[in-house]
């Protein structure tokens, strides 16, 4: 009976700590729904990467970071689109509703490269920020609540991302312990996914995970984030602008799309100004001494070479005479 009273108590002691932490349960693209594991125990292919333990990640240099703890590629690279609703579902550790209501929720994304997303490394990312939001209108509610009141996050991909494989970032920080330095807890996940269409809009500038996040930055160490209307800085960079290729960017461009063309114009006449140089050295004046010697300016070359030696044979004959 003692020992069954000491299982109990334990039983009851880590339940609030298993209901207290939580992983991304599914998301949805423009409405179709695909559902994550439950963190160590997969059960079916996923576009959501895998993570080994519901705890957060504790500490912005852990490496963990970038997607969730222990974080292992997933099978599936789902379809997407520019302009594409995504939304986010997050769980419990029990299956029940998210435990949380403070802190912000920020999604990032990153191109896979040439590999697909499936067998792309997540440690050499480099991540571009789409999306953030923190407290409502009332200043003191933060929008997590909806998340903890068993609502989904939804968000719009950027309208001209180009197309390709990319990881979707999505997190939630819990501020509930940000009073103290270290304090935040970060959960965060990643989604595989293939972007078609044909934008042709790159992000202008890009971060890693970790390096995008200092543990005092001001919206990771809070002391006032139980303030009521106390205003919060978000972490990390600010929302991506995109650089498209097209007349887009000419028009965002167009001071330096004036002065580049002119530039570059100058840039070939650089080479032009450099054959020039080689010319008049090796291939002007070298070959234009020896197209001389063959051409008529070498027969007035030669006759002045010859004209003395007759001369003198002249002048040698009447001397005689």
């Amino acid at each position: 009976m003692r020992s069954a009273s000491f299982l109990l108590v334990s039983l009851f002691a880590v339940l609030p700590y298993v209901a207290g932490h939580g992983y991304l349960k599914s998301v949805a693209i423009d409405g179709k729904t695909y559902q994550g594991n439950v963190p160590n125990n997969p059960t079916g292919d996923s576009p959501i990467r895998l993570i080994n333990d519901i705890d957060p990640v504790k500490g912005a240099s852990n490496p963990n970071l970038a997607c969730g703890q222990n974080a292992q590629n997933a099978a599936l690279v789902v379809p997407a689109n520019p302009g594409s609703k995504v939304s986010f579902a997050w769980a419990s550790g029990n299956g029940g509703n998210w435990p949380h209501n403070t802190g912000p929720m920020l999604t990032y994304m990153a191109s896979c490269g040439a590999t697909t997303c499936d067998k792309f490394d997540a440690s050499s990312a480099q991540w571009f920020k789409v999306d953030q939001v923190g407290k409502k209108s009332d200043g003191s509610t933060w929008v997590q609540q909806d998340i903890m009141n068993g609502g989904t996050y939804t968000m719009t991909l950027p309208d001209n991302i180009a197309p390709g494989d990319y990881l979707i970032r999505h997190e939630i920080i819990a501020l509930q312990l940000a009073v103290s330095e270290g304090g935040a807890e970060f959960y965060p996940s990643c989604t595989q996914v293939r972007i078609g269409g044909n934008g042709n809009g790159t992000p202008n500038a890009t971060v890693s995970f970790p390096g995008a996040y200092s543990d005092t930055d001001p919206g990771i160490f809070d002391p006032n984030v139980y303030n009521p209307g106390s205003s919060y800085t978000f972490p990390g960079p600010a929302i991506a602008a995109f650089v498209a290729a097209g007349s887009n960017n000419a028009a965002t461009n167009s001071s330096t799309s004036a002065s580049a063309p002119a530039s570059a114009s100058a840039t070939p006449s650089a080479p032009a100004s450099t054959a020039v140089g080689p010319s008049s050295t090796s291939e002007s004046a070298a070959p234009s001494t020896t197209s001389a010697s063959s051409g008529s300016c070498a027969g007035m070359d030669s006759g002045s070479a010859y004209r003395p030696r007759r001369f003198s044979r002249v002048m040698r004959r009447l001397s005689q005479d």
